[in-house]
C-alpha cells in the first residue's frame, strides 16, 4: 500500500540566512527518485521539519489523503488555472491545497446561504467517478440531480421540458395501472422502451418543481452543456475543476482532482453538509420565532 505523508511547513527563519519556505515532503515507495532542491537550506532542516510540532490543517490533510492535489499533465493545463497550481512533478500538475481549501470554504458558505433560503440546487455529474456521489448527496437533501446524459434545454427551454416530463409521468402511470395492455405487443414494447429511456433521463429531476438557483457540477469541461445553459440563465455555479478546465465565469471554482472517487466524495459531502446546515438553521429559527414573540 502506498502511504502518503504530507507536511506543510512555514519556516520564517533558518540558520545560514533568513528565508520563507513552503516545503512539501511527499513520501511514497514509488517516489524514491524525487529530487528536492536543498540549496541554501541547512542539512538539518528536513530532520527538524519531521520533528516539528507545527500541526498540519486537518482539512488540507484530508484533501491530500484523497489525492485532491493531483492534476492533469502540464501540457493540458488551461492558462486560467495557473493561479491554483503549486508545482509540477513528473509532468503532472500539483494543486496548492491551501487555495483549494479556501475555495471550498467559499463554496460551503454560498451553499449554506442557499440552504437557509430553501433555494433549489441542481447537482450534476455524469462521469463514472461522480455519478454515485452526486446521486447520494442530492437524494439526502431531496434535491434534483443529473447523473445520466444532460438533457439539452433543461434550463433554457422550460416549456418543452415540462411537456416531456408530463409525457413521462403519463407513461409511468399507464405502466403502473396496466393501461399499456390495450396496445398490441410491438407497440407496448416500444412504449416500455421509451419509458425506460425517459426514466433514466428524468428520474433525478422528479423533485424539481421550480428552476434551480444554482448548480453544483463535477468537471465543468465534461458538463460543458450544463454549464453553458447555467450561464445563459445567469445562475451561480459551484464546480470541481481540474487543471484542464476553464475557471472563468465559474462563481465558485474548487480546484481539485475531479477524477478521484475519494476526492469527489469528500468535497460533495462537505458541500451537501453546508447546504443541510443552512436549511437546519433556518428551520430552527422559524421554530424559535413564535416562541420568542410569545415570550
Amino acid at each position: 500500500m502506498i502511504i502518503w505523508v504530507y507536511i506543510l511547513l512555514h519556516l520564517n527563519s533558518i540558520t545560514r540566512g533568513a528565508c520563507v519556505c513552503n516545503i512539501f515532503l511527499i513520501c511514497s515507495p514509488n517516489m524514491q527518485d524525487m529530487q528536492i532542491d536543498v540549496q541554501n537550506v541547512p542539512t538539518n532542516t528536513f530532520e527538524r521539519a519531521k520533528n516539528s510540532a507545527i500541526d498540519v490543517d486537518p482539512a488540507i490533510k484530508s484533501l491530500f489523503d484523497t489525492g485532491a492535489h493531483i492534476g492533469r499533465s502540464k501540457s493540458s493545463r488551461h492558462p486560467g488555472m495557473s493561479r491554483f497550481i503549486f508545482g509540477t512533478r513528473n509532468n503532472i500538475e500539483i494543486f496548492d491545497l491551501k487555495i483549494t481549501e479556501e475555495k471550498l470554504k467559499e463554496a460551503e458558505s454560498f451553499l449554506e446561504a442557499l440552504g437557509k433560503e430553501q433555494k433549489i440546487v441542481l447537482w450534476v455529474g455524469t462521469k463514472p467517478a461522480a455519478h454515485p456521489h452526486i446521486e447520494s448527496a442530492a437524494k439526502k437533501l431531496m434535491l434534483p440531480y443529473v447523473t445520466g446524459r444532460w438533457i439539452g434545454g433543461l434550463l433554457t427551454n422550460a416549456k418543452e421540458m415540462e411537456k416531456r416530463f408530463r409525457y413521462w409521468q403519463e407513461l409511468e402511470n399507464e405502466a403502473k395501472t396496466g393501461a399499456l395492455e390495450k396496445y398490441v405487443k410491438k407497440e407496448r414494447l416500444l412504449k416500455l422502451s421509451e419509458l425506460q429511456k425517459l426514466t433514466r433521463m428524468f428520474e433525478g429531476l422528479r423533485s424539481m418543481r421550480l428552476q434551480p438557483s444554482s448548480l453544483v457540477i463535477v468537471d465543468s469541461k465534461e458538463e460543458i452543456t450544463a454549464f453553458r445553459e447555467a450561464q445563459k440563465r445567469k445562475l451561480s455555479v459551484v464546480a470541481i475543476i481540474n487543471s484542464d478546465c476553464d475557471p472563468s465565469d465559474i462563481a465558485y471554482p474548487i480546484p481539485a482532482n475531479n477524477n478521484s472517487y475519494k476526492t469527489i466524495a469528500l468535497i460533495l459531502n462537505r458541500l451537501s453538509a453546508a447546504y443541510e446546515k443552512g436549511r437546519s438553521d433556518a428551520a430552527l429559527s422559524n421554530e424559535q420565532g413564535p416562541d420568542a414573540k410569545t415570550g
